[in-house]
């Protein structure tokens, strides 16, 4: 009987190795797949980060190209708005020597007005189109002053156009300067 219980225990001996071969095989296994499921799961984590920068990389670049151009298009606008008196002087010297009525000083004062003007015009200068009658809008006109309307028509619209105004690109930078009739 002892060879009987000797066999049994070799054989529960051989059982208990071999389940034991299948524990670490599979706690190998297991840790293995825990190793490739961190891997994965790093590699997922840092691919958001490379979308992520990248994405803030490319708004970063777009908001840059942004501004340089926002700076191109109004870069002179000092330089601009300290030419816009001499301007308005022009006019007045205009209106005034057509009233002398000296055709030849009249025409060479307008040449070189309306060379500045054209000059200017090509970087991006307009003048806002005002005239007498126009609706009065806080948005886009500077109104000096409030007289009686001459009619009731003009009531709440533009009577007079003291001054000009003007536009660089889509910016306002001067307000047209208007007398309103109350």
């Amino acid at each position: 009987m002892a060879k009987k219980d000797n066999t049994q225990e070799i054989e529960d001996t051989q059982v208990d190795a071999t389940l034991q071969d299948d524990v670490a095989t599979e706690t190998e296994a297991t840790e293995e797949l825990n190793e490739v499921d961190q891997l994965k799961n790093d590699l997922e984590a840092e691919k958001d980060k490379f979308l992520r920068l990248f994405a803030e990389f490319e708004n970063y670049k777009r908001r840059t190209t942004k501004e340089r151009l926002e700076l191109f298009k109004t870069a002179g606008q000092e330089v601009i708005q300290s030419l816009l008196p001499v301007i308005d002087d022009f006019d007045r010297a205009l209106t005034e020597i057509e009233k002398a009525k000296d055709k030849e000083l009249a025409k060479g004062v307008g040449l070189i007005s309306n060379k500045l003007k054209e000059t200017l015009k090509s970087k991006g200068l307009e003048e806002t189109k005002v005239k007498a009658g126009d609706t009065f809008d806080a948005e886009l006109h500077e109104a000096i002053t409030q007289i009686p309307a001459p009619s009731k028509k003009m009531v709440g619209k533009i009577v007079d156009v003291i001054e000009k105004g003007y536009t660089l690109g889509d910016k306002i930078i001067r307000f047209p300067k208007v007398v309103t009739g109350k």
